[in-house]
């Protein structure tokens, strides 16, 4: 019996070995080798990959540790917004507001205020014609008769010029002697001699800083004045001008009010009020916001 049960044993042991042998080998057959990866499916993989991706490549995984200079200019977060610089205002034609208020054409709708330029503005070059026909609107404009009476009324009743007399004749001998002034002095500092010496002597408005800095400011542009380049130069034009119009005035004034202290002491009073003129133009859009309560 038991040579009988080791030869069953034998061959069913074999019988099993063939069988797992040739299954082996079918499974082998039918199951081909898995593929290498290649270089080319790589790139593949990593070109969809980005295709597939919801999130911009620009923004950085919090478990990215590289860093690229372009992705941090980018996407860096800001520490403060008060570190960033303010953006400028622009006016209704797309260029920078001026800093400080707007310099109107007219102040309190009478005084013309034409040669005035607002804080933080850039005008036009003034040229030959431009000049001419400013220092006319200037000479001619109605309030410039008002004023003129005004002044004629005070210099009459202070006796400037005792020659002239007084009453109706010696107001009309104010009046149209102070009218050549104001005439020939405009159309000398606005016109003719700016024109020829290239000195823009428009009042370029400060518009912001203490009350103390901006008065500085306004006195100071009696003696400097801007070339048509934008540099500070002295106020040859302005200056010039006001002595020209003394000396001229020589030949309408009688001969007791042509001696040099009298034309000195006129050419003061023309000083502080163009001074006094200035100063008002300067603060005038700060007079207008908080003292009238007008909009800017």
């Amino acid at each position: 019996m038991r040579p009988a049960l080791r030869s069953i044993l034998f061959c069913g042991s074999l019988f099993c070995g063939l069988v797992s042998q040739a299954s082996a080998q079918q499974t082998a057959m039918e199951l081909p080798d898995a593929p290498r990866p290649s270089a080319e499916l790589l790139i593949s993989l990593i070109r969809s990959s980005e295709t597939a991706s919801p999130v911009s490549s620009s923004v950085a995984s919090p478990f990215d540790m590289s860093f690229d200079p372009d992705d941090f200019r980018q996407s860096s977060p800001r520490m403060s917004d008060s570190s960033d610089p303010p953006t400028k205002k622009m006016d209704e034609n797309g260029k920078p507001a001026p800093k400080g208020g707007q310099q109107p054409q007219r102040i309190l709708g009478l005084m013309p205020n034409y040669r005035s330029v607002s804080s933080g503005s850039t005008p036009p070059k003034p040229t030959f014609k431009h000049n001419f026909i400013i220092a006319t609107h200037q000479s001619f404009d109605y309030s410039s008769f008002i004023f003129l009476g005004i002044t004629s009324l005070s210099a009459e009743g202070l006796d400037s010029h005792p020659a002239l007399g007084k009453g109706v004749s010696g107001f009309w001998g104010y009046t149209w002697r102070g009218f050549l002034d104001k005439t020939d002095g405009t159309y000398l500092g606005a016109w003719l001699l700016p024109s020829i010496l290239h000195e823009d002597t428009r009042y370029f408005a400060m518009g912001e800083g203490s009350k103390w800095k901006r008065a500085g400011y306004v006195i100071s542009r009696q003696a400097v004045a801007r070339t048509y380049g934008g540099r500070s130069t002295p106020n040859i034009a302005g200056l010039g001008a006001k002595v020209l119009t003394q000396v001229i005035s020589r030949n309408y004034y009688p001969a007791g009010s042509t001696d040099f202290g009298t034309l000195a002491t006129k050419f003061g009073y023309a000083m502080a009020r163009d001074v006094g003129f200035t100063m008002f133009r300067e603060f005038y859009p700060d007079i207008a916001t908080h003292v009238l309560h007008r909009k800017p």
